[in-house]
C-alpha cells in the first residue's frame, strides 16, 4: 500500500468533528435548496416581497441586503492582501491567502444571492446581454463586480499560489496531479520570482482601484433614485465602500482567530496581526460613524417632509431597533478595541464564566419577550397587558445586558485578540443591519407618490435561503483548506 506524505497546515487531514461539521453545513445548504425549489414552484409569492406602492411592500428584501453585505465582506479580504504586497506588510503574510479566499467566496455567494431575487433566474440572464443599457449602475453592478473584479481575484489568487503549489507537487499525494496543474511549470528561478513579484505587483495596484470602483457603483445604484428617500445621496458610494470594508476586516479578525487556534499558529498569527486589523477596523468604524452623523443632520435640518419621516421611522419607529442596534455594535467595538490599549485598573475583578453565562442568558430572554413579533421563526404572542409593562421590561433587559457587557470587560481587558474578535463580531451584525436599513425602509416608508405606509416581513424561505448562503460559503472554505495550505508554506514567499 502506497503511504501519502503529510502535508503543511492540516492538508489532507480529516477528523470526526470535520466531518460532522462538514454535515451539518451540507445539510444546511440542502435545506436552502429545498426552501428556493418551493420558490421556484410557488414564485415569489411565498417571500414577504412584494410591490411598493399599492401592494405596500418591498421588492428588495434580505436578498438584495444580503448582496450587498457579501460583495462587502469581499472587500477588505483582496484590499488587505493588495496591500500587503504593496506595501511590503511582511507580518501579515500569513494572513494574505485566507483574505483572499474570503474575497472569492464571498464573491460568489454574493453572485447566488441575486438569483432568488429575480424569481425567473434563466429569463433574468438571457435578458440581461440583449436589453441591458451599459449607463445603468445595475448593468456596471453585473460587470465591474460579477465579471471584473471576480475575475481579477481569481488571477492574483492564482498568481499567488504558484510556489506553494510547486511545493507541493514534490510530494507523493492524492491530490498531486492538482497541484502540478496549478504551479503550471513552476521551477523558482530568480527570473521566475523577479517576474511573479513584478506582475503581483501592478496587478495589487490595478485592483484597489477597482474595488473603490465595483463598490462605489453598488452604491449608485442606490444614490442614483432620486425619486427615493434615503437613497438620493452623495454618502452612499463613499458609505459603502467604507462599510464594505469594516464587514470585511471584522470577518478577517474572525476567520484570522479561528485559523490561530485551530492550527495552532500563534507566532504567524501573533497579536501584532490582531492589533493591525483591529486598529484599520477601529478608523473605519470612526468614519463611517462620523458618515452617519452627516447623513442625519441633513436629512432632518434640511431634508423635506418624506426624508424627515422617514429618518424618524429610523430613530424611533418601526426600524428602531435595528438602526440603534447598528449604532451600539459599531460604537461598542471601538469600545472593545480600546479597551487592551488602556492601562488596567489594579481593582478590576477577574473573569467570572458562571456570571457571563447567566446575565448573557437573562438579557437574551429579555430581549426574546420585548421583541416577540420582530423575531422569525417564533409564535407572536402578545404578553402584556399594558404598554408600561413592556417599555418596563426593555428597561431591564437594558440592564442585563449591561452587566453581560461589565462581565466581559475584565476578559477584553486581558486580550487584544478576544476584543479584536468581539468587535468583528459587533461589526458584522451591524453590517448586517445597516444592509437591510438602506434596502426596505426606503421602499415601506420612503415614497414620494400618495401611497401608504408598507411593510415587509421575511418569510422562512428567505431565511433559510440566506442561511443556506453562508452555509455555502463556509462549506468552500473548509473544503479548500484541507485541499491547499491557507497559509503561505515558510520559505516558500517570492
Amino acid at each position: 500500500m502506497e503511504r501519502w506524505e503529510r502535508l503543511p497546515y492540516g492538508v489532507g487531514q480529516f477528523s470526526w468533528r470535520w466531518y460532522l461539521f462538514v454535515v451539518g453545513l451540507m445539510a444546511g445548504v440542502g435545506w436552502a435548496a429545498y426552501a428556493y425549489s418551493v420558490q421556484l414552484r410557488e414564485g415569489l409569492v411565498v417571500t414577504g416581497l412584494r410591490d411598493w406602492g399599492t401592494m405596500g411592500g418591498a421588492t428588495w428584501g434580505l436578498y438584495i441586503a444580503f448582496l450587498v453585505y457579501f460583495v462587502g465582506v469581499s472587500f477588505a479580504g483582496i484590499v488587505v492582501a493588495a496591500l500587503i504586497r504593496l506595501l511590503r506588510l511582511e507580518f501579515l503574510r500569513p494572513l494574505s491567502r485566507a483574505a483572499e479566499l474570503m474575497a472569492i467566496i464571498s464573491l460568489l455567494v454574493g453572485s447566488l444571492s441575486i438569483l432568488p431575487d429575480v424569481g425567473q433566474p434563466l429569463r433574468a440572464l438571457l435578458n440581461l446581454p440583449l436589453y441591458a443599457r451599459p449607463q445603468s449602475p445595475l448593468y456596471g453592478d453585473f460587470t465591474l463586480i460579477v465579471a471584473g473584479y471576480l475575475f481579477a481575484s481569481l488571477v492574483y489568487f492564482y498568481l499567488a499560489g504558484r510556489r506553494d503549489a510547486a511545493i507541493l507537487a514534490q510530494k507523493k499525494t492524492p491530490l498531486q496531479w492538482f497541484y502540478r496543474l496549478w504551479a503550471a511549470g513552476w521551477r523558482d528561478t530568480p527570473q521566475e520570482r523577479a517576474r511573479h513579484e513584478r506582475v503581483s505587483f501592478f496587478l495589487a495596484l490595478a485592483i484597489l482601484p477597482l474595488l473603490v470602483t465595483a463598490h462605489s457603483t453598488l452604491g449608485f445604484i442606490f444614490g442614483l433614485m432620486v425619486g427615493r428617500p434615503g437613497w438620493f445621496s452623495a454618502l452612499q458610494a463613499p458609505g459603502f465602500v467604507v462599510m464594505a470594508g469594516v464587514s470585511g476586516v471584522g470577518m478577517l479578525i474572525l476567520i484570522a482567530a479561528f485559523l490561530r487556534r485551530a492550527l495552532g499558529e500563534t507566532e504567524r498569527l501573533s497579536e501584532r496581526v490582531f492589533g493591525w486589523l483591529s486598529t484599520f477596523l477601529m478608523v473605519l468604524v470612526l468614519v463611517y460613524l462620523y458618515f452617519m452623523v452627516v447623513e442625519l443632520l441633513t436629512s432632518t435640518y434640511t431634508g423635506h417632509s418624506h426624508e424627515v419621516q422617514l429618518t424618524l421611522s429610523l430613530l424611533w419607529g418601526e426600524y428602531a431597533w435595528l438602526y440603534w442596534g447598528a449604532v451600539g455594535a459599531l460604537v461598542g467595538s471601538v469600545v472593545v478595541i480600546i479597551l487592551p490599549r488602556l492601562p488596567r485598573p489594579q481593582a478590576l475583578p477577574a473573569f467570572q464564566p458562571r456570571f457571563a453565562y447567566a446575565t448573557g442568558m437573562a438579557t437574551a430572554i429579555a430581549a426574546a419577550i420585548v421583541f416577540n413579533e420582530k423575531l422569525p421563526f417564533v409564535p407572536h404572542v402578545h404578553v402584556f397587558a399594558h404598554p408600561a409593562l413592556e417599555r418596563g421590561l426593555a428597561v431591564v433587559s437594558l440592564g442585563l445586558g449591561a452587566l453581560f457587557v461589565l462581565s466581559l470587560v475584565p476578559l477584553l481587558w486581558r486580550s487584544s485578540i478576544a476584543s479584536a474578535v468581539v468587535a468583528g463580531l459587533l461589526v458584522n451584525v451591524a453590517a448586517i443591519a445597516k444592509r437591510v436599513l438602506i434596502v426596505v425602509p426606503s421602499q415601506t416608508h420612503g415614497g414620494l407618490l400618495p401611497y401608504g405606509t408598507g411593510s415587509y416581513t421575511p418569510t422562512w424561505v428567505e431565511y433559510s435561503i440566506v442561511v443556506g448562503l453562508f452555509a455555502l460559503g463556509t462549506l468552500l472554505y473548509s473544503i479548500f483548506v484541507k485541499v491547499f495550505p491557507i497559509m503561505e508554506i515558510e520559505g516558500g514567499r517570492s
